[in-house]
C-alpha cells in the first residue's frame, strides 16, 4: 500500500506515466529516502503542485500590472514616436 497525503490519490486513477527526471531524479529519490513522501509519484504531485501555485501567482502578478498600465492616466505615445525613439537610440549606440 502507497501512503498519500492525498487521500484520493491512494488509489490508482489514471494509467501510470513515465517521467525522466534526469539530474532532479537523486534529489527526489533522497525526499523519498528521508521519509518525507512515500512514493517517487508523490515527489512528482507535490512539483506540480508548487509549480501550478508558482504560475498562479505570476498570472495574477501580471494582470495586476495590466490593470494598473490600464488605469495609468498618461497620454498614450504614438508606435511611430516610440520607434524612431528606439531607432535613434540603437543607432547612437551603434556608431560608436
Amino acid at each position: 500500500m502507497t501512503l498519500s497525503y492525498n487521500r484520493a490519490m491512494s488509489v490508482r486513477a489514471v494509467k501510470p506515466v513515465t517521467v525522466t527526471l534526469g539530474p532532479l531524479e537523486s534529489a527526489a529519490r533522497e525526499r523519498v529516502s528521508a521519509g518525507r513522501y512515500a512514493s517517487l509519484s508523490e515527489v512528482v504531485r507535490a512539483g506540480l503542485r508548487a509549480l501550478d501555485r508558482e504560475e498562479a501567482s505570476l498570472d495574477a502578478v501580471m494582470q495586476a500590472r495590466v490593470a494598473q498600465a490600464l488605469a495609468n492616466p498618461a497620454p498614450s505615445i504614438p508606435q511611430a514616436d516610440v520607434f524612431a525613439t528606439l531607432r535613434a537610440h540603437h543607432a547612437a549606440k551603434t556608431k560608436a
